[in-house]
């Protein structure tokens, strides 16, 4: 199990460096919300993190649910989010749940803008949702 206050992956550490504080700050808030629901859901195995497309991402073993990245809008860099696999029902799934609590986009993202509220218990129902996708 990793703690979720330290990086076993320097690549990934290296990313959170070059975000902007403001940014950061609120990334590693949904990256330790990450690791605590992985450890408070048995269901959810082990949670893996790595690169992928330049983010940083949380994968299970077993494979219980679908990838969730966290980084930043290219078009709008006041912009970050939570990512998911564009092919799952995920963010219409959470559309449905939380249809005004969240900004999405499109199949993809859950996004928020520096200074938005992050929804503790909400981001923690998605990030359980997203992370036993494959058990439902």
């Amino acid at each position: 199990m990793m703690k979720k206050d330290t990086f076993k992956n320097k690549d990934v550490e290296t990313v959170f460096a070059t975000y902007p504080e403001s940014v950061r700050e609120s990334l590693l808030f949904i990256r330790k919300l990450i690791f605590e629901e992985s450890e408070n859901n048995k269901n959810i195995g082990t949670v893996s993190e790595s690169l992928k497309w330049g983010q940083p991402s949380y994968a299970t073993k077993p494979k219980t649910g679908s990838p969730i990245r966290l980084g930043i809008e290219k078009k709008t860099p006041d912009q970050f989010g939570l990512y998911v696999h564009c092919g799952t029902r995920l963010i219409e799934d959470f559309k449905h749940i939380y249809p005004a609590k969240f900004t999405y986009s499109g199949s993809r993202a859950v996004l928020f803008r520096v200074g938005d509220d992050q929804p503790e218990k909400e981001l923690r129902h998605i990030i359980n949702i997203a992370l036993t996708y494959h058990l439902n």
